[in-house]
């Protein structure tokens, strides 16, 4: 009876200890699923999902080899985030990508445990998506742009090439978000200069004829456009056009918003951004505490001056400005 006990008790804890071996192999053997949640279309942002790509590549992981993405798009219908966000929390994605302030945000609202990184917003703080860069708590983590920060360097680029610009309109998206805190810092950075920002709200591109009309007879002489419009709306190429047209100077954060006939870009390498959230996703999948992974700001910035444009605008772009640009297009 006593051999037959300890028998049954040997059995039991040898079937244990297989249930348990198994269950870790099966753990060790599962493929991460990451999701990817974009404020703009598939094509518009193709280089830069390239990028996070390449990212992983660099770190191991090959797309439907040994991870997933599901990717999700608004195609710049915002109104679509918090459903798509919630669509990657129903299928348990492993980590949520989010690229734009408004992405993370619906991301934030859809989910309090999965983590979520940051592929670039304009301002992670001012934001309230991290409590700070250093600890950002909660579950989200990644990449911040600082592009209100760099409103000045905008500006003085304009009056570089103009000395006397004088009145700026700023094209913003109603709401809240990023293009408040980047008018604000436009309005500070103009008081120094000798710069009068005037921020033109606008529902969506429905509005932008209106608002071109605006600038005409507030007799504006430059327009800083809120990347969104370029990079989340894929509109750069109507916005530059309608610039041309009403011989308006033009400057972005996107250096795409040049290559599609702005004036000039400057701002952060955000498809450098894009690439370096790959290293956040494979910390977490390691087991890294988002909240305890610090926020990091961009490195490279880069400048755009488009030669065919300032052609049209009758333009001479100063040597000093064409000299430190990273990509000049004649």
């Amino acid at each position: 009876m006593r051999l037959r006990t300890i028998g049954l008790i040997s059995t039991l804890v040898l079937g244990l200890l297989v249930a348990a071996l198994s269950a870790e192999a099966q753990q060790a053997g599962k493929i991460p699923r990451i999701g990817f949640l974009g404020n703009s279309s598939p094509s518009s942002d193709a280089i830069r999902i390239e990028a996070f790509r390449q990212g992983l590549r660099e770190l191991g992981y090959v797309e439907g080899k040994n991870i997933v993405i599901e990717y999700r798009y608004a195609e710049g219908k915002l109104d679509r985030l918090p459903n798509l966000a919630a669509e990657l929390v129903h299928l348990k994605v492993d980590v949520i990508v989010g690229r734009g302030t408004r992405a993370v945000r619906a991301a934030q609202s859809a989910t309090s445990t999965i983590p979520i990184v940051m592929a670039s917003v304009a301002d992670a703080v001012r934001s309230g998506l991290v409590a700070s860069l250093a600890r950002p708590g909660g579950n989200i983590t990644g990449l911040t742009s600082i592009m209100p920060e760099l409103a000045g360097k905008r500006l003085e680029l304009l009056k570089e090439i103009v000395p006397k610009v004088s009145r700026v309109a700023f094209l913003t998206l109603a709401g809240r978000g990023a293009g408040r805190l980047m008018v604000k810092e436009a309005q500070d950075a103009g008081q120094s200069i000798g710069v009068q920002i005037q921020p033109l709200v606008v529902k969506g591109p429905e509005e932008f004829e209106s608002a071109f009309s605006a600038m005409v007879r507030e007799r504006v002489e430059a327009l800083v456009i809120q990347p969104f419009f370029v990079g989340g709306l894929g509109h750069g190429r109507r916005i530059a056009d309608l610039a041309i047209k009403n011989r308006l100077l033009t400057i972005s954060d996107q250096s795409q918003f040049a290559n599609e006939g702005g004036l000039i870009s400057y701002g952060p390498d955000v498809v450098n951004l894009t690439r370096r959230a790959a290293s956040y996703v494979d910390k977490i999948l390691k087991g890294a505490n988002p909240a305890r992974l610090p926020v990091e700001q961009p490195k490279r910035f880069k400048m755009v001056i488009n030669l065919k444009t300032a052609k049209k605008l009758v333009l001479e772009i100063p040597p000093s400005i064409l000299y430190r640009a990273d990509k000049v297009i004649r």
